[in-house]
């Protein structure tokens, strides 16, 4: 059974929901430990105090705040439990949000939890996450989780309401930083039609089942061959090509996107527009990514003279 981290209660305005609260996701990486790379014997990592030349348990610690001048101010359990802060016991709501408001703020989140209404809030706890949901809102609040306050959103999820802690605004760097000369850059209408014929050939109602990490699963086979005592011969390089065009490539996108689509449907791949005085030809659309059209699109005839954009569609 699942184990709360977390307990206290929702507060906005004069009602009070006593909840728990539990991490939504845990990590599935593959993991490793350190070993001696002669013997191969799993290290130790020991705390050391160079004071006493000693070598201590991690439950002879505490905390310390540095004053400087090797000056520190031990700060104790009890200290941080004396915070005069609402939020150290409690999800501290400030206001509601339109939910798809598409500020930095709200699109940075650290960590997801789930929250759970105590038996006696059960009530008020899903009146909450009804109105949310059907205001299309998320409440914005505060918490105060592993010593330090966070900025906090809640969102209906499913049967529960979904806590995500989020960056300070000042903690999110500021895109002025980097080099996006947006405004220089020349779009022809005919690369756009094509880009939006690519993006509704790829669009689709997302189901999480279909992804997995690939990485983590080639990984565990080499473990698992090289404790059998296999040889593991490392993968060949995929030849490289020189990527064309950007029609070109938008082209060999579509015309990819749309016979995987086909496949996947057991129907037959749609011809897309081309633009004038191009012919149908298998092209490079990226170094190491051949295109996947078959030969046989190579043979046919030249398309119309005129690209017909796709109507626009919106991402699920």
């Amino acid at each position: 059974m699942a184990r709360s981290m977390w307990k206290g209660a929702i507060q906005f305005g004069l009602v009070t929901i006593p909840v728990k609260m539990y991490l939504a996701t845990e990590s599935k990486g593959v993991s490793f430990n350190m070993l001696h790379n002669t013997c191969h014997s799993r290290i130790q990592m020991k705390t050391y105090c160079p004071v006493d030349d000693e070598y201590i348990e991690r439950s002879d610690t505490v905390r310390g705040y540095d004053l400087g001048g090797d000056q520190y101010v031990v700060v104790t359990d009890e200290d941080l439990a004396s915070v005069p802060l609402k939020t150290v016991r409690s999800i501290e709501i400030e206001q509601f949000v339109p939910a798809d408001d598409a500020s930095a703020s709200t699109r940075f989140i650290k960590q997801s939890y789930y929250l759970e209404p105590e038996p006696i809030a059960r009530k008020a706890f899903y009146l909450l996450k009804q109105t949310l949901a059907e205001k299309g809102l998320r409440a914005i609040g505060k918490i105060v989780l592993r010593d330090r306050e966070q900025l906090v959103a809640l969102d209906p999820f499913m049967n529960t309401v979904m806590l995500s802690t989020l960056y300070w605004p000042d903690e999110i760097r500021n895109v002025g930083e980097l080099a996006l000369p947006e405004n220089d850059v020349e779009i022809k209408p005919a690369e756009k039609g094509m880009a939006e014929q690519l993006v509704a050939a790829m669009t689709g109602e997302f189901d999480a089942n279909q992804y997995r990490d690939q990485y983590r699963e080639a990984l565990l086979k080499i473990i698992e061959a090289k404790a059998a005592g296999q040889q593991v011969a490392a993968p060949a390089p995929a030849p490289a090509s020189g990527v064309t065009d950007l029609m070109a490539a938008l082209e060999a996108s579509v015309a990819a996107a749309k016979a995987g689509r086909a496949a996947a449907g057991g129907a037959e791949a749609e011809p897309e527009p081309i633009a004038a005085g191009k012919s149908r030809k298998p092209v490079a659309v990226g170094p190491g990514r051949p295109s996947r059209r078959q030969p046989a699109e190579a043979e046919q005839e030249e398309r119309e003279p005129e690209a017909v954009p796709a109507r626009r569609r919106r991402a699920s």
